[in-house]
């Protein structure tokens, strides 16, 4: 009797065992990511856990400097001014920062860098932003309504991001009626990457926004990086390294969204942009 209790147990807890080692023992992953894999099913705990199995580009969380005392101001612009066709001068005030010099840790970031060094990136009505590494930018400009958001920006072109290091203005050119942009609605203005890279296997490139009057969460609004077709949930806002792209053309798109994945209406909050990866033939701009 005693021999066939033992044998009982034994059977028990092998049948235990066998259960215990199923679908609910399994993990999702251990390593935790900002970019969230919009094709993964399973509900984990960690919501910024990334599955990049059926992934063909990754997301790498970008760590730099942070410049938080770094500071961006405009002299000469005030929102709603009305400026003349033709060439205009903005004269900007820069603290706690040096224009012209190279970010401390350009040589260690594998990407594609200005050897002008650290800049102001000028965006325009949400175009591809230019590159001034003096604080005086002369523009001509045509009769029409206008945003510009400029901000302070590291050698390999990441933006500074804290409440000081940029200046957003509205303003007209000729008798063009002045800007309805809301300064107080959430806003997303892209900004890598741009143009056209000299490429190798194995590089990275660059995926950075600003935002301004909206914050990132797990599960809250997010930034939806689509590459190639390929969909990445951004929760965090911070710049990533895209790793597993070879050399051609890329396509980017980034839209702002609620916790819903709908569209946050605005007239900057939804971008695409080309840009060329040449093999090994053409300057990194």
């Amino acid at each position: 009797m005693k021999k066939i209790f033992i044998n009982l147990m034994l059977i028990a807890s092998v049948f235990a065992l066998t259960y215990c080692g199923g679908k609910g023992g399994n993990s999702e992953g251990g390593d935790t990511t900002q970019a969230t894999d919009t094709s993964a099913t399973a509900n984990n705990d960690t919501t910024n856990t990334t599955t990049t199995a059926t992934k063909k580009y990754t997301l790498v969380p970008v760590e730099s400097p942070a410049f938080a005392d770094a500071e961006l101001s405009i002299k000469n612009l005030e929102n709603d001014a009305k400026l003349k066709e033709g060439e205009n001068t903005f004269e900007f005030e820069v603290k706690n920062y040096k224009l012209g010099e190279q970010t401390p840790d350009a040589k260690d970031k594998g990407l594609a860098n200005s050897g002008k060094g650290q800049h102001i990136h000028w965006i325009l009505n949400n175009d591809p932003y230019s590159a001034h590494y003096e604080p005086t930018v002369k523009k001509e400009l045509k009769a029409g309504s206008y945003v510009v958001l400029a901000f302070l920006s590291r050698s390999y072109h990441e933006s500074v991001k804290n409440g000081k290091s940029f200046v957003i203005r509205k303003f007209s050119v000729g008798d063009a009626e002045p800007s309805k942009a809301d300064f107080k609605a959430p806003h997303m203005f892209y900004s890598r990457p741009k143009g056209t890279y000299k490429w190798n296997a194995g590089d990275k490139l660059l995926l950075d926004f600003f935002l301004l009057n909206v914050e990132l969460s797990a599960d809250g609004n997010k930034v939806k990086a689509t590459i190639n077709g390929e969909e990445h949930m951004i929760d965090k806002w911070q710049p990533y390294a895209i790793e597993g792209l070879e050399a051609g053309k890329v396509t980017v798109k980034l839209e702002l969204v609620d916790k819903d994945g709908n569209a946050i209406e605005g007239p900057f909050n939804t971008v695409e942009r080309e840009v060329t990866l040449e093999a090994a033939t053409a300057e990194a701009k």
